[in-house]
């Protein structure tokens, strides 16, 4: 959602039309000549109910949406950040800041329209006030266009896909379930799948692995690549070596999120496997931390391949929130659904959003051991609990084949059986 942000005769409109599709912009004065006529001065509860309605059916289809209105006062721009989170979109404000007598010189060469100036010198204080603010107000980008020269000066803007969409890669991939350490699993498992591996001195590049794929397959990690398992920093040494070489993609479990807490120096609790991960880290240097946390940093929470035909993430993702960023998105992805409750086990009961699932694409994601993976409507777990003593699973794409290896031995005891 892009919000334009300036005072009555700024440009607005001009702006959004010279660098926006006509069916992207939703234009307030529009809206108010649908519901009342264009100079009404008390049809604004109307015409904002119809502005929030056809901006709301764009978010909800995946569209880009510009909001060409003043914006100027706060309670406007909530109303439309809280649309923009409702959805799962990212909210940007364009601030047009232009000089108060060249808006005023403007709306007097307006025929259609009566401004006194007294509405433009509150709506210009209002302006001052709100750029500083635009940040804490939850605009992820605030671009501020200071002079009528810079203003006319922009032509285009450039549109960047968000860092999930991979939609135009069509893979094949070999998809992974959560490693946990289990390093000699992991090697196993991908050799089986065709990949070779090779050791290496130089450390700086490839963290002493070279993994060459087969077939020009890409290998797809599900994230929770470290705790309770016997090498968490042999696991991120090879999975970072495949990603850096281009031969792997991986998304972020909710332990690799606890990981990446920990080394930016947040409050955590070290536990839950964290503890072994952290005393295995004590025989790396001080660099290679700092490589990981980097790692971890940049990792995202899903991927969406295929044109949409596949959706990975380390615990699922409902359709609706596929292709999409928000803390709501994210938490999702890392955690799934919970009902509130806690099991026998001192566990949270998760929902399973997977028994309601009608999307389009396959969605394949780990997080919930099971004893076996076991599709459910175009979904499918294959966390195998390796780590537990179970396996260690792929799904190969688009065939739809599975390949396992068995764990070594069991190497943590779960908290409660693995689901059936």
């Amino acid at each position: 959602m892009v919000v334009l942000v300036g005072i009555s005769g700024s440009g607005k409109s001009t702006f959004a039309k010279r660098v926006f599709k006509e069916t992207e912009i939703i234009s307030s004065d529009k809206c108010r000549g649908m519901v009342a006529d264009e100079n009404s001065q008390t049809a604004e509860t109307d015409e904002f109910e119809l502005l929030h309605y056809v901006a709301s059916k764009r978010l909800q289809n995946g569209h880009l949406t510009v909001v060409d209105a003043t914006n100027v006062q706060t309670e406007a721009r909530r109303l439309l950040v809280q649309l923009a989170k409702k959805y799962h979109c990212l909210p940007v404000a364009i601030v047009l800041d232009v000089p108060e007598k060249v808006c005023h010189a403007r709306n007097e060469e307006r025929l259609d329209r009566n401004f006194e100036k007294n509405v433009v010198g509150h709506q210009r204080s209002q302006l001052s006030r709100s750029i500083k603010n635009l940040k804490k107000e939850g605009f992820r980008q605030i671009h501020v266009l200071s002079s009528v020269e810079e203003i006319e000066g922009i032509q285009s803007v450039q549109k960047e896909k968000l860092y999930n969409n991979k939609q135009d890669i069509s893979g094949p991939f070999d998809i992974i379930g959560d490693i946990h350490g289990c390093i000699n699993e992991t090697m196993e498992l991908l050799t089986k799948l065709g990949y070779s591996i090779g050791k290496t001195d130089d450390d700086n590049v490839t963290f002493g692995y070279r993994v060459e794929r087969p077939e020009g397959r890409k290998a797809l990690f599900l994230g929770d690549l470290v705790d309770k398992g016997p090498d968490s920093p042999a696991a991120l040494k090879l999975v970072m070596s495949m990603v850096k070489a281009g031969v792997a993609y991986c998304v972020l479990g909710n332990h690799d999120m606890k990981l990446q807490r920990y080394l930016n120096g947040k409050n955590v609790q070290i536990n839950h496997g964290l503890d072994k991960t952290v005393e295995q880290l004590t025989h790396e240097s001080e660099e290679f931390k700092n490589i990981v946390k980097g790692f971890l940093n940049e990792m995202v929470s899903h991927y969406v391949f295929d044109q949409g035909k596949l959706v990975v993430a380390h615990a699922g993702l409902k359709e609706a929130m596929q292709g999409r960023e928000s803390r709501a998105v994210r938490a999702f992805c890392m955690f799934g659904e919970t009902t509130g409750e806690i099991d026998e086990y001192g566990l949270p009961v998760r929902y399973n959003w997977a028994q309601d699932y009608r999307g389009k694409a396959m969605v394949v994601y780990g997080h919930t051991p099971v004893a076996k993976p076991q599709w459910l409507n175009k979904t499918i777990d294959i966390d195998t609990g390796c780590v537990y003593g179970g396996k260690l699973t792929a799904l190969r794409y688009p065939e739809q084949e599975l390949v396992t290896v068995e764990a070594k031995i069991m190497y943590a005891e779960p908290r409660r059986p693995l689901a059936k």
